[in-house]
């Protein structure tokens, strides 16, 4: 990510229904920066695609005890997915997380929205860290009722040996 993407990442997002302000955008660039974030971007064709973060200090905390990044905020635009865009982003980001990490973690949404994502890391060997639900950073109990909105998450993990 360059300082240039930043205007057309917000358009691209906009234009499909991705709300990102600019910015927030600028705050991921900074991020970069600071050695923070490192965002990754695909094209195809010339046009922007999709995008993804690995953020190396994770707001997940059994992450940060670990010592596991996190990917974070993974778009593909909509006509654009089923591509294999998703997936060159993905062995692009582990890379990065394997020879730095030997880890890597990721957590997913839990309604149908997440449901291509949710097969993608289950394809990719991507494992539940064992806690089950998550809802605002609290393990989710038995018999609790949460609402099934964007913060009902499931952390997973795949290390460098199960790739």
């Amino acid at each position: 990510m360059t300082v240039n993407d930043i205007e057309t990442i917000h358009q691209v997002f906009q234009h499909n229904g991705i709300e990102r302000q600019v910015d927030d955008i600028m705050k991921c660039w900074e991020e970069n920066q600071s050695g923070e974030k490192v965002t990754l971007l695909a094209f195809y064709d010339g046009r922007f695609a999709g995008s993804l973060h690995l953020i190396s200090t994770s707001y997940y905390p059994p992450f940060v005890d670990q010592g596991i990044p996190e990917i974070n905020d993974f778009n593909v635009i909509g006509p654009l997915k089923r591509l294999g865009i998703g997936n060159r982003l993905m062995d692009a980001v582990e890379k990065i997380a394997f020879e730095k990490f030997g880890k890597v973690g990721v957590g997913v949404g839990m309604h149908h929205y997440y449901g291509p994502a949710q097969r993608l890391y289950a394809k990719r060997g991507y494992v539940p860290d064992g806690r089950g639900l998550i809802y605002h950073n609290e393990v989710v109990m038995p018999f609790v009722n949460v609402c099934a909105d964007n913060d009902l998450i499931l952390y997973m993990t795949k290390d460098q040996k199960s790739s």
